[in-house]
C-alpha cells in the first residue's frame, strides 16, 4: 500500500513539474495552467490532500491570487461510510454500547466530509444532539501522505532555492501539524467547551457545547442546533444587527479571550430562529498572547483614523514587518495603501487587505507570515467575506469603531474624537501604562545581569546539530538521485524505449521506477525515525 502510495503521489509531482516547466516557456503567460493542474491532482490523490489545498488555498501571504481562486474550488465534501460502521467506532471511541448512550442513533449521516462524518442522535434524557465521528484509519493515512510529502518538499526545496525563502518545509510541518489537530476531536471539544464557557448568555452569539463525558479524540457529542444560511435572503432585515454581533463576536475573541474561531466560512455559522448568530466546527483555532492583542489593537485603530505612521509602528510591534526594515520607506508604501484605499467604496475596504498589503512591502510579491499570524490574517479574510455575505454595503470602519470604543478607550466614558493624534495619545499613554510593570521588571534584570560574574556557556548540542546537518546533506543528495530516476523512468516509459516485461512494460523504465522508488522508501524511513511533523 505505501509503495502505491508513493509512486501515486511521485507520479503526480512530476506532472506537475512538466506543467510548471510548460508554463514557463509558454508564450500566454496571462493564463497559467499549473493552479488548475495542482487543483485537480489534488483531488485525484484524496481528501488528504483535498484538506492541504484548501489550507493552502487560504494562505495569501505565500500565493497569487490565481492560485487562491482555484484552490478555493476544492470542496471538502466526500462519500458517506456505512452507518452500522459509525455505530461501532462511536461504541469503541466512548467505551460504551450505543443503547446505553442515546435514544435514538440515525445511521444514515447528516453530513459527511473528509476527515469526519456527522449522525443525529437523541441522549436518554430525551435532549437532540449531534454525533461527530472520524473516518477509519484516516490518522494513519494523514501521516503516510504527509511523510511522503514532506520528502518531496525537502527534494523540492533543494532543486527550486526561491521555494527555500517561502519556507516551504516548514509549510509542509504546520499543514501536517493543523492536520493532526483536526483529527483530534478531544482537542476539538476542548476548544468548544472554552468558547461555550467564554459566550455562555450572549444575546448575539450561541456555541453549542460538548456533552460531558461524550468525548473522545475519535468521537464527540455535541448539542444539537439548526438554522439559516447566511446567505437566506430572508435575513436581509437583520443583516445590520448580525453583521454588528459578528463584528462583537471577533472583536471580543481578539482582544478579550484571546482565543479565535479561525475557520469562520459561511458553512460553519448560521442564524437561529431567536436572531442569535450559531458557530460549529471548532478544530481550528487561533491564538494571541498579550503584546499581540495589544498590537493588534494599536493596528486597528491605526485603520481606523487612517494614520500610516501608528499602522507602521503596530505593524512591526505585530510582527508583519521586521523590525529592522526601514521605516520612513515603509511608512511611506503604508500611506500609498491607505490612500489608494481611501478611493475605494467604504464596502470594500479591507483591513484583512490593508495587513497582507503592509506585511508585503518588504517581501516582494509574497510573504511567509509565522503561523500565528498567518492564522490571524487568514481568519480575519475569511470573517470579512462572511460579514459581506451578511451585508454587502457593510462599512467596516464604522463597524469597527461602533464596536471598539469601550475596548480601546476603556469604560470610563471618553468616546473617540475626530482629533486622530488625541486619539492615538490616549491609546499609547493607555499602553505604556499597561506595559510599565514588565518593562520595570527587565529593566530590573538588566541591572543584575551586567552587575554579576560572567558565565561560563557550554553547547552540548553543537555536536548533535554538527550530526544532524550531516545526514540531511546525505539525504538531500540521495534526494537529487531518486527524482532523476523518477524522471529518467517516466520518459523511457513515455517513448517506450529498450525492451519490454510483463506484456508492455518497458524494461529499463520498470528498473528505474524500482529503484527510485527503494530510495523513497528510504528518505521517507530515514524521516519517519527522525521524527514527526
Amino acid at each position: 500500500m505505501l509503495i502505491l502510495r508513493t509512486l501515486q503521489i511521485g507520479r503526480a509531482a512530476v506532472r506537475l513539474a512538466v506543467t510548471a516547466m510548460e508554463d514557463r516557456f509558454r508564450r500566454d503567460a496571462t493564463a497559467p495552467a499549473l493552479p488548475v493542474a495542482l487543483r485537480r491532482a489534488l483531488e485525484g490523490l484524496g481528501p488528504t490532500f483535498v484538506k492541504l489545498g484548501q489550507a493552502l488555498g487560504q494562505r495569501r501571504d505565500l500565493l497569487p491570487a490565481a492560485w487562491i481562486v482555484e484552490l478555493s474550488r476544492l470542496q471538502d465534501a466526500a462519500a458517506p461510510f456505512p452507518g452500522e460502521e459509525a455505530r461501532r467506532l462511536v461504541e469503541r471511541a466512548l467505551g460504551r454500547p450505543i443503547d446505553d448512550m442515546f435514544a435514538r442513533f440515525e445511521v444514515q449521516p447528516l453530513a459527511a466530509a473528509s476527515v469526519a462524518q456527522v449522525h443525529r442522535a437523541q441522549l436518554r434524557d430525551g435532549r437532540d444532539v449531534v454525533v461527530k465521528v472520524l473516518r477509519p484509519h484516516v490518522r494513519a493515512q494523514i501521516d503516510q501522505d504527509m511523510r511522503v510529502l514532506l520528502s518531496l518538499a525537502g527534494l523540492a526545496t533543494t532543486l527550486v532555492p526561491r521555494l527555500r525563502e517561502r519556507r516551504t518545509v516548514e509549510l509542509v510541518h504546520e499543514l501536517w501539524r493543523n492536520l493532526r489537530k483536526e483529527t483530534d476531536l478531544k482537542e476539538e471539544a476542548r476548544n468548544i467547551r472554552r468558547f461555550a464557557r467564554a459566550f455562555a448568555g450572549s444575546p448575539t452569539v450561541f456555541i453549542p457545547d460538548v456533552v460531558d463525558g461524550l468525548s473522545s479524540a475519535d468521537a464527540l457529542v455535541q448539542a444539537m442546533s439548526q438554522g439559516r444560511r447566511l446567505e437566506d435572503p430572508d435575513l436581509k432585515p437583520q443583516a445590520d444587527r448580525l453583521a454588528r454581533g459578528f463584528v462583537d463576536f471577533y472583536m471580543a475573541q481578539f482582544f478579550g479571550v484571546g482565543l479565535f474561531h479561525a475557520d469562520p466560512h459561511p458553512g460553519n455559522i448560521f442564524v437561529m430562529e431567536d436572531g442569535r448568530l450559531c458557530f460549529h466546527d471548532f478544530g481550528a483555532v487561533g491564538w494571541l498572547d498579550r503584546r499581540s492583542r495589544q498590537a493588534l489593537m494599536s493596528f486597528v485603530q491605526g485603520f481606523i483614523h487612517q494614520d500610516p505612521e501608528w499602522l507602521t509602528q503596530a505593524a512591526i510591534d505585530l510582527g508583519l514587518i521586521a523590525a529592522s526594515a526601514d521605516r520612513a520607506a515603509v511608512a511611506q508604501g503604508v500611506e500609498a495603501i491607505l490612500a489608494d484605499l481611501t478611493g475605494a467604496p467604504l464596502e470594500e475596504w479591507s483591513i484583512a487587505a490593508v495587513m497582507l498589503a503592509v506585511a508585503r512591502l518588504g517581501g516582494g510579491g509574497a510573504v511567509a507570515l509565522p503561523p500565528h499570524l498567518a492564522a490571524l490574517v487568514r481568519t480575519v479574510f475569511t470573517a470579512e467575506g462572511s460579514l459581506r455575505l451578511l451585508d454587502p454595503t457593510l462599512d467596516v470602519v464604522q463597524a469597527l469603531t461602533a464596536s471598539g470604543e469601550e475596548l480601546f478607550v476603556g469604560k470610563a466614558g471618553a468616546a473617540l474624537t475626530d482629533d486622530s493624534g488625541l486619539v492615538r495619545l490616549k491609546w499609547e499613554v493607555a499602553a505604556a501604562a499597561r506595559a510599565a510593570p514588565s518593562l520595570a521588571a527587565k529593566a530590573l534584570h538588566r541591572v543584575q545581569d551586567q552587575a554579576g560574574l560572567a558565565v561560563p556557556i557550554r553547547l552540548p548540542e553543537v555536536p548533535d546539530a554538527v550530526r544532524r546537518m550531516s545526514l540531511g546533506a546525505d539525504r538531500i543528495a540521495l534526494a537529487l538521485v531518486t527524482l532523476g530516476l523518477y524522471v529518467a523512468a517516466s520518459l523511457l516509459m513515455q517513448h517506450s524505449i529498450g525492451p519490454r516485461i510483463l506484456g508492455d512494460l518497458p524494461l529499463l523504465a520498470a528498473l528505474g521506477y524500482g529503484l527510485a522508488l527503494w530510495f523513497t522508501l528510504k528518505l521517507v524511513r530515514g524521516i519517519g525515525r527522525s521524527g514527526g511533523p
